[in-house]
């Protein structure tokens, strides 16, 4: 018992069922199926971005492009469909993913061939990514997207009529995070890449002595998050209905948050896809439940950036702990 309460995941989901019962219990509306599937359509862009940046977290990186490269795949996709009247959903899906893919193997390129930090690079493709897009390709909001984001942007698994009338659904964007969840949760859990995705993260240097190709390793993970991050930029933008080029930046400290609350380690070697979606849960459920509650948005970022220190001071103070304990057991 005394091991579960030191693992992070478990004081995760911990803290959001105190939460549930805490703002349950002022507001009833939040246990209704509506609000939950109001938090689980939420957290679905949210999760996917969680996704890629837990597994720039466990390669030892950072990254805070990604949501620049979601905006360009989904802007620029947006653009040339309706230029050339095409409306498949599947077609746009795939297009913006290799848009995001080429803009992640080029912070690869600049991260693995020139040992640039990760932090830096992502920094500036992200200006520039904005920039580049604002200037030769356009900044006004395109209202008329095309017709598989619109017709996918209505889709629902399940839907159902509440008693005073207004209708609600689960969004069949789900299961494209269904899909990225299996994916990678397989990849770190069963595979050798994922395995060097650790030792990369664990210790660089050991890990290249060990026989992993370092440089294919980062290519993968940046390519993989500019791939999921163009994937990320079209299902927002089905979901809002909407191609607004100014929308998502800014949104990178929600994601990093919730990866790292989820237990994620930031010195890179440890994180769990389950402890992710933990992380990503609970900043929805206090960043939906202080709007339920009336309370000002602007207490949301102080509250985050509390998790924030809170997530990433707790398990640093339980690590020094551990090692105190371990040295004095050592001298005796």
């Amino acid at each position: 018992m005394k091991k579960l309460f030191e693992k992070n995941e478990f004081l995760v989901a911990l803290t959001i069922l105190a939460l549930a019962i805490v703002i349950g219990s002022i507001n009833q509306a939040f246990f209704s199926l509506a609000n939950l599937f109001d938090i689980l359509r939420s957290s679905i862009v949210t999760s996917i971005f969680a996704i890629g940046v837990l597994i720039v977290i466990v390669s030892g990186g950072i990254d805070v492009s990604f949501t620049a490269i979601a905006v360009f795949s989904m802007y620029v996709t947006s653009k040339i469909l309706i230029a050339f009247d095409c409306g498949s959903f599947l077609g746009t899906l795939a297009l913006a993913a290799v848009i995001g893919l080429v803009l992640g193997w080029i912070n690869a390129a600049l991260i693995a061939k020139f040992k640039l930090p990760t932090l830096i690079v992502t920094l500036g493709t992200s200006s520039m990514v904005q920039g580049f897009m604002l200037a030769f390709i356009g900044s006004t909001y395109i209202i008329d997207i095309p017709e598989g984001m619109v017709r996918f942007g209505k889709l629902d698994l399940i839907r159902f009529s509440a008693s005073n009338g207004t209708t609600t659904g689960l969004h069949a964007a789900i299961l494209i995070l269904l899909v990225l969840i299996v994916f990678s949760w397989y990849l770190l859990r069963y595979t050798m890449l994922g395995r060097g995705i650790y030792a990369l993260g664990g210790a660089p240097v050991a890990a290249a002595r060990a026989g992993f190709n370092i440089n294919f390793i980062q290519f993968f993970i940046y390519g993989f998050v500019g791939f999921i991050s163009g994937i990320a930029g079209v299902v927002h933008a089905s979901l809002v209905r909407m191609a607004n080029p100014f929308d998502l930046v800014g949104t990178e400290l929600n994601v990093i948050a919730a990866v790292v609350l989820g237990g994620a380690r930031i010195s890179g070697g440890y994180g769990t896809i389950h402890g992710t979606l933990l992380g990503v849960c609970l900043v929805v459920v206090i960043n939906n439940s202080l709007i339920l509650l009336g309370v000002p948005s602007y207490w949301q970022q102080i509250v985050v950036g509390s998790l924030i220190l809170l997530g990433t001071g707790l398990p640093a103070w339980q690590n020094r702990r551990n090692e105190a304990r371990l040295n004095s057991n050592l001298l005796d």
